[in-house]
């Protein structure tokens, strides 16, 4: 134990944690030494130099690979909605930290036994959104007794169970100015008092289209897949804060590609390690190599206020301290002239700011200033 005790200052503890993990427990104490010493040799020669451009290395590292991405969209067969957004377009989503995604989804993990397979059909389409239009054969009016008919899907009904006195209560809860009878296989909706205007029974048909029934809001699809010996499913849309109260999901794997929503309900750290797995994803699905550090510096930097801000003129960018910086990405003169106006300094203490006015940069060799006796 002592051996370790000698290293706890030299080597950070999760490096440590991980090598008593993975190292055999009868180890002799001369090469357990060899071992924390080339540890400790490999860790001080990726440790990074003093004055490194840990920035610009990192921009240049995932910038040049951005360039040979492909501008791809993937389609998932068979499933009209279940398109996924790749490639560059999805790069520049996560680092805008856009709060529109062209194609939400999220990938739910199961508990045992469903994650096996069991009633995976019926829990996947219990997840999804159903509305009155996908249990409906027909949505018809009835111009002579001014009602509006309905005819319902009974297998649809079955697997969603679902009976059309349940249907009938959530129409007359959405819509208040309805009154729904239930005739054989139908429900015949007529509006209150004595109002049969024409208008406004189709007003109500379009309206009643999209009531939502059941099911778990903004999933518009489902796609059980196996990935391994499990069932996850996958899905279009997220609503990460209604499937992780589900009882039969695992909350610990669940994951949204909306990072927003993370940050809102698993907090900082988690959008951090998101935007992370995130960004690895699309480099690794194009065949790409960047090294994760520089996605994690990138990470760090969206991160580092406890609040989630892209690489735009709004987020990280305004939060810089120097005026020539702020002006070189966006709005030079807007920048330019609200420093005038207040008589903002600028220190010159980074980069752009230095290479706009040509002097030194103070990176690498440029750091240490040389203080000469006069």
């Amino acid at each position: 134990m002592t051996l370790w005790n000698n290293y706890k200052k030299l080597l950070p503890e999760k490096i440590l944690e991980d090598l008593k993990t993975n190292l055999p427990a009868k180890i002799g104490q001369k090469k357990l030494k060899e071992v924390l010493e080339l540890t400790l040799k490999e860790y001080k020669r990726m440790s990074v130099e003093p004055g490194e451009a840990v920035g610009i290395v990192s921009a240049e590292s995932i910038g040049e690979p951005g360039t040979q991405m492909t501008l791809n969209t993937f389609h998932f067969a068979g499933v009209a909605e279940m398109n996924v957004t790749m490639g560059l377009p999805r790069i520049i989503e996560i680092l805008d930290a856009s709060k529109s995604l062209k194609t939400p989804m999220m990938e739910i993990y199961l508990k045992k036994p469903y994650s096996k397979g069991k009633d995976i059909r019926e829990i996947a389409t219990k997840i999804k959104e159903t509305k009155l239009k996908s249990l409906t054969k027909k949505i018809s009016v009835n111009i002579a007794d001014s009602v509006i008919e309905l005819e319902f899907d009974n297998k649809k009904l079955k697997a969603l169970d679902l009976t059309l006195l349940k249907i009938s209560k959530i129409i007359e809860a959405g819509i208040k100015t309805l009154n729904v009878k239930v005739s054989g296989n139908m429900l015949v909706l007529k509006q209150k008092g004595k109002n049969d205007e024409l208008n406004q029974l189709f007003k109500f048909k379009e309206k009643l289209k999209d009531l939502y029934i059941s099911g778990i809001k903004k999933i518009n699809q489902v796609l059980p897949v196996k990935r391994g010996n499990e069932f996850v499913i996958i899905t279009a849309g997220t609503n990460l804060k209604e499937v992780l109260d589900l009882e039969y999901v695992d909350p610990n794997r669940t994951i949204s590609n909306d990072m927003h929503e993370v940050f809102a309900i698993l907090g900082v750290e988690a959008v951090r390690q998101s935007v992370i797995n995130e960004v690895t994803k699309v480099i690794d699905a194009q065949g790409l190599n960047v090294d994760i550090r520089h996605i994690m510096l990138v990470s760090d930097i969206m991160c580092v206020n406890g609040h989630l801000k892209g690489i735009t003129r709004y987020g990280v960018v305004n939060e810089k301290t120097s005026v020539l910086a702020k002006a070189s990405f966006e709005t030079p003169i807007k920048h330019l002239i609200n420093a005038s106006l207040v008589g903002e300094v600028d220190d010159l203490t980074s980069i752009v700011e230095n290479v706009m006015i040509n002097q030194p940069i103070p990176v690498g060799t440029g750091l240490p200033n040389l203080v000469t006796k006069g």
